[in-house]
């Protein structure tokens, strides 16, 4: 079997317990992965991510939000790329 044979017969139950591997670096059963082990379960989760999950699902999805260009972000702090000036109050 190779390698795009095995990620199409991931079940959903299989990828959450390869995910759990890699994330404390144990099996189920408590035996600690392997280096190479782990390297397989990471494989096997980011090939799982991008045939069958939506990007947003997938592991390590950062919502960026969509700001139009000078809308203000809400925290009344200027993000200006620009110099600013510090003054320091005595």
């Amino acid at each position: 079997m190779d390698f795009e044979q095995l990620v199409d017969n991931i079940t959903p139950a299989i990828y959450e317990g390869l995910k759990r591997a890699v994330e404390i670096g144990k099996w189920p059963d408590g035996r600690v992965l392997t280096v190479e082990q782990r390297e397989h379960c990471m494989a096997g989760v980011i090939a799982y991510d991008l045939k069958m999950q939506d990007e947003t699902e997938r592991v390590g999805y950062i919502d960026r939000g969509k700001k139009a260009e000078g809308e203000v972000c809400g925290d009344d702090h200027s993000h200006d790329d620009g110099d600013q000036i510090l003054k320091w109050a005595e």
